[in-house]
């Protein structure tokens, strides 16, 4: 059974840092994409960064490029979301998903509803 677990959330001013962690189990990494996913209050849920076990290809959406960066230890079965310069823009609840690959991972990060395996989310505010 996939299980996906994430931690690191929190509250932080405008141009602070913060590191999500997404704990995962239940399937073979090296098969699938692993992403974080944001949703914002009366918005629609978007694939922010995504990443590949098998080549570690990497996307990100063009809002966050330059600022966040993900990476995966697969020895510890961790996906980290690294996110630098927070934007009050930023604030959302972060979602920790996976997917069997079938296409670039840009492709798929573009494509929440591919994604059937979720965390239960965590809450980042960017706030002064």
């Amino acid at each position: 059974q996939v299980q996906l677990v994430e931690s690191g959330g929190g509250l932080v001013q405008p141009g602070g840092s913060l590191r999500l962690s997404c704990a995962a189990s239940g399937f073979t990494w090296r098969y699938y994409v692993i992403g974080w996913f944001r949703q914002a209050p009366g918005k629609e849920r978007e694939g922010v960064s995504c990443i590949s076990d098998k080549d570690g290809d990497t996307y990100h959406l063009d809002s966050v490029k330059g600022r966040f960066t993900i990476s995966r230890d697969s020895s510890k079965n961790i996906v980290s979301l690294e996110m630098n310069s927070l934007k009050p823009e930023d604030t959302a609840i972060y979602y920790c998903a996976a997917a069997a690959r079938f296409t670039t991972v840009q492709g798929m990060c573009a494509m929440t509803q591919v994604f059937h395996n979720w965390g239960q989310g965590t809450q980042v505010t960017v706030s002064s």
